[in-house]
């Protein structure tokens, strides 16, 4: 098969999926089967691309023209070929996990549910591979709306509420101010080509290219600048497996992707580098990674918690993206790995938490971690990474970033990459501790009430410890080892990235 019929097979295998998830739809296991088979062929057919973009081959396919120069267009580029590896890989980890959450939750709609899922992962797969800014919109705009069912899927007063801030942000500022800068790139440029160095060539003002950029960057809202950050908290009232795919596998990562792929291929790093006007971004980037930790510390609920800091994480790749130095780029593309591994690690052990002690407050968890040990210590592996100690993924990304704000003249923002890792600490580390080593307040649930109500899907008992659902830990599993597997094999990465960042 060509590598270009490989990107539409890439983007088509999870949509034939959704198909077959509501044709099976009364039959569980089957439904689920369907969705795991899919989940692992759209990671290998989007894997089977990887070897020819690092020997450096672009393949490319136009699916539409609507007249010359404005078309419908996938290329394949090593930013591209990352988020496309990291949601499809991802997504098998996540089935597991919500297979094993979803029954013991007795969540339902189960079926919609998978199907908004697969919908969502062929939309991540077309923004990953968008080959103009023009087919980017529209993936994005598809995501947004395909995420919308999950976000609401209880149906409760609380999550339509939260549903409408979500849609009503994320499409407010993609279609005020994301598509007006698209509408102006097209009329400035003459094209929406993504293009090595940028496109605009020398024909902007340095005060135009900050109005540009301001339009950009604020029209992509699912990367969660500050003040426009409230849809990612509200969207926490949804599943905890759509709260992972929110954090980590596709909608706030197609977020600060697609920043990075305006940066890069919109405006160019060289240009942005030249114009000391750009430097808001610095600082409104800088500003939300601090101002995000902090509100973090003050939520007693952990998805809260967790959920303000992925917009402090997201803040890192802005501020890496910003500094305009191919250093920064190739931080900014690792930490979208990195944190994603670490990020989900967190929120399935949260959701672990949830179903097998219905707690959700951080003060009532105290003892927890004796009682859950497979759980607290996946917790305390992506919380690592998270904060940035080796021998975890999160180490390399971070380190990249520091340098990047050294060499570019910025120890500002090193002393801001350093302040939030100890706020990391501070808000992370205290769960774990507090899991571990405080007296339990409560018992979550009696030893015979447990065993009276437990079965498969519910979760593991033997002895004192009462962990959530096997299905949850495997995939607990699997994200934790990725979190070390990134630290060692981060030249990959790195290899993959460096024709995109300069560093050949």
């Amino acid at each position: 098969m060509s590598l270009e019929n490989t990107i539409i097979l890439s983007i088509m295998t999870p949509l034939i999926g959704s198909i077959f998830i509501l044709l099976t739809g009364k039959w569980p296991n089957l439904r689920e089967t369907v969705t795991l088979v899919t989940s692992i062929s759209m990671f290998l057919v989007v894997g089977s691309l990887t070897h020819s973009i690092m020997e450096g081959e672009r393949p490319t396919i136009t699916l539409l023209e609507f007249f010359p120069g404005l078309n419908i267009t996938f290329t394949v580029e090593p930013l591209g070929m990352l988020f496309g590896l990291i949601a499809s890989g991802l997504w098998i980890i996540n089935s597991i996990y919500s297979i094993g959450y979803m029954r013991s939750h007795h969540e339902k709609n189960q079926t919609r549910f998978y199907f908004f899922f697969a919908i969502s992962l062929a939309s991540a797969a077309g923004v990953a591979f968008a080959g103009n800014m023009l087919t980017l919109f529209i993936c994005y705009e598809v995501l947004t709306l395909c995420t919308f069912p999950l976000v609401t899927h209880s149906g409760k007063p609380e999550a339509i509420k939260s549903g409408r801030i979500y849609l009503g942000i994320l499409l407010g500022t993609s279609i005020g101010l994301q598509l007006l800068a698209i509408i102006w790139t097209w009329n400035s440029a003459g094209t929406l080509d993504f293009k090595q160095g940028g496109i605009f060539d020398n024909k902007l003002t340095g005060v135009t290219i900050s109005i540009l950029l301001f339009l950009y960057m604020y029209g992509i809202g699912k990367a969660a600048l500050m003040p426009i950050h409230r849809w990612l908290p509200a969207a926490m009232v949804a599943p905890t497996p759509v709260s992972a795919l929110l954090h980590a596998v596709a909608v706030v990562k197609a977020g600060v992707f697609t920043v990075l792929k305006v940066i890069i291929y919109i405006f160019g790093v060289d240009t942005l580098a030249g114009f000391t006007e750009d430097n808001w971004l610095m600082y409104v980037s800088g500003f939300t990674l601090i101002t995000a930790s902090c509100i973090a510390l003050t939520k007693d609920n952990l998805k809260a918690r967790l959920a303000y800091s992925t917009i402090s994480q997201l803040a890192y790749i802005v501020l890496g993206a910003s500094l305009a130095n191919g250093i920064g780029i190739m931080g900014g593309g690792m930490h979208i790995a990195m944190h994603a591994f670490g990020k989900i690690t967190l929120f399935f052990c949260a959701g672990a938490i949830m179903v097998a002690s219905h707690k959700t407050e951080i003060s009532e968890m105290d003892g927890l971690g004796r009682i859950m040990p497979f759980t607290y210590t996946a917790f305390l592996i992506g919380s690592l990474s998270v904060i940035g100690l080796p021998p975890l993924g999160g180490s390399w990304s971070k380190w990249y970033l520091m340098l990047s704000s050294v060499e570019a003249g910025y120890i500002v923002f090193t002393a801001i990459f350093m302040v939030s890792s100890l706020l990391n600490i501070a808000y992370l580390m205290p769960i774990i501790g507090r899991g571990l080593f405080a007296s339990p307040k409560q018992n979550p649930q009696s030893k015979e009430e447990h065993i009276k109500n437990s079965n498969f899907w519910m979760g593991l008992n033997f002895g004192v410890v009462r962990e959530a659902p096997p299905l949850c830990l495997l995939a607990m599993f699997f994200s934790s080892l990725g979190c070390i597997a990134l630290f060692f094999y981060a030249d990959v990465i790195f290899r993959l990235l460096a024709p995109v960042a300069g560093l050949n």
